[in-house]
């Protein structure tokens, strides 16, 4: 019965919607001598936990699937391509005074057993003192050929210091694979990283070099090599077609689901938040060298089980939220809002335009102070969740939208400061520093307007601003003491916009009355 059972999975494993097959140099002679490998891939995974209510993701189904492959092909191997330490709500919170910064996701990709993983962009939020404490923590390989540590002694590889040895990161990690005659064989993998987040401690090398330096050492000791990547959709490309004999590229950074082909090579990317993953069955052929790639599509649901191993530490973490929140509001799990079209969270939106997420953020604020003022900014860069939110929406989602939270301001300042800040929000796109906006805007003359008056440089406006903007780290000249701002407001914590995340909240909830 078990075996049935275990057949049946497997057929609904390969039952998906996106399928890709690719052979190298043509058609394998399967039969004798022909091993099979499972190669499991996520990426930019910020959440341990199904979201939407348990509809979708969640790291205990994935654990669950990988397990099941592996019981019926023991050369089965699960990759993540970048982005897991950073941001969530879960890594926002403090344990004993310290901020959790991605130390659950390792405590459950520990439990997992991931075989490796490349640096994403995200894993760089992290100081380098806490990027170290994830590095030690881990029970699992790191692998990049273009990311680098700088160090008072010099350029070095990261390392992972463990009780009595230290690894340092490789530019490619070697697998052995065994079939069950006893036939052997070895393959490669190499990651890079897009330089897409500068930091003092980090020093970045070119992707297309790395990669190409990477394989060619990879492959000398390989039957073949395969990319762990986390670059854009078209750097992936551009090392399909500088390294024409890669196979494969499992690759991260863009959060939606896609299967592309450059050449020979299939470049392959699951959803964010595990809501699908990759399952690569490759056949390699050892007397003729052949290589056979079929790709495929597998959504993550609540229809999949969960591995009791890792349900364990991933419950940890999130009855740690649900305490923690509970401090804020009642139910955080209570649905608010409905959204029929998704709303979007996130980084690379939220930091270059106007966006239907920065809308309600900054509509909210403004509803806190029950509409009496000319305005509300929040900067892109607090929306955090880097994901798109549709159908049913918890108060926890919205905490995961803006997991550091802080309080609403209301301040009355001149015209002419306001649009020096409206000018400057504008300037900064792609960064953080972009301003989300309600009721401010251009004419087709450019000028800012308050609603549908032009904005005078001596008149006094009232803007509701998140505190963050306040402190002039993302606007240097927007701080307290600015000789434009007339009067600051803070709220006492009886009032909604003592916490901006709870605006929100009141907001949508007023929308069902």
């Amino acid at each position: 019965m078990r075996n049935f059972l275990l057949l049946a999975f497997v057929a609904y494993l390969f039952s998906s919607c996106e399928v890709l097959q690719q052979v190298y140099p043509e058609d394998p002679i399967k039969g004798a001598g022909a091993i099979t490998l499972k190669f499991v891939q996520i990426n930019d995974v910020y959440e341990i936990a199904p979201l939407n209510g348990g509809e979708y993701g969640g790291l205990a189904r994935v654990a669950h699937i990988r397990d099941s492959i592996k019981e019926k092909f023991p050369n089965t191997y699960l990759f993540l391509a970048g982005d897991f330490l950073n941001p969530s709500l879960i890594g926002t919170l403090k344990v004993d005074g310290e901020r959790i910064n991605g130390k659950q996701m390792i405590a459950v990709l520990n439990a997992m057993d991931i075989d490796l993983v490349t640096f994403g962009n995200h894993e760089f939020d992290l100081s380098e003192q806490d990027l170290q404490k994830r590095l030690n923590e881990s029970n699992f390989n790191w692998t990049t050929a273009n990311v680098r540590h700088v160090t008072e002694k010099g350029i070095v590889p990261f390392t992972t210091k463990w009780e009595y040895s230290t690894v340092p990161t490789s530019d490619f990690t070697t697998f052995n694979a065994i079939d069950a005659d006893g036939n052997k064989m070895k393959f490669g993998v190499f990651g890079v990283t897009l330089p897409s987040n500068p930091k003092d401690y980090v020093s970045y090398g070119d992707i297309y070099e790395n990669a190409v330096r990477a394989y060619d050492l990879a492959i000398q000791k390989s039957d073949f090599v395969v990319g762990l990547t986390h670059v854009s959709i078209e750097e992936d490309k551009e090392i399909a077609k500088r390294l024409r004999s890669l196979p494969l590229i499992m690759g991260g950074h863009e959060h939606y689901n896609m299967l592309e082909k450059e050449g020979r090579t299939i470049i392959t990317k699951a959803d964010a938040n595990a809501k699908s993953i990759y399952v690569h069955t490759l056949i390699y052929d050892l007397r003729t060298k052949y290589l056979h790639i079929n790709s495929e599509l597998m959504m993550v649901t609540d229809k999949i089980a969960s591995s009791a191993k890792v349900e364990r530490v991933v419950s940890k973490w999130t009855d740690l939220v649900n305490e923690k929140l509970r401090e804020v509001v009642e139910k955080p799990e209570e649905v608010i809002y409905y959204a029929s079209s998704p709303l979007d969270g996130t980084d690379t939106a939220n930091r270059s335009k106007q966006t239907n997420m920065g809308e309600l953020i900054t509509r909210s604020m403004s509803f806190a102070y029950n509409d009496k003022v000319d305005g509300a900014l929040v900067n892109g860069g607090s929306i955090r969740i880097d994901d798109r939110l549709v159908g049913d929406i918890t108060s926890t989602d919205i905490f995961r939208v803006l997991p550091f939270g802080g309080s609403v301001l209301k301040v009355d300042l001149k015209g002419s400061l306001l649009k020096q800040i409206l000018d400057y929000g504008k300037s900064q796109s792609g960064e953080g520093a972009y301003l989300q906006r309600y009721k401010f805007s251009q004419n087709e003359n450019g000028e800012w307007q308050a609603g549908d008056k032009t904005i005078s440089d001596n008149k006094t406006y009232t803007v509701a601003f998140s505190d963050f903007l306040l402190k002039g780290l993302d606007i240097p000249f927007l701080t307290p003491d600015n000789k434009g701002i007339v009067k600051i407001y803070k709220p006492n914590e009886t009032e909604t916009a003592t916490d901006i995340r709870k605006a929100i909240i009141f907001y949508l909830n007023s929308l069902k009355k």
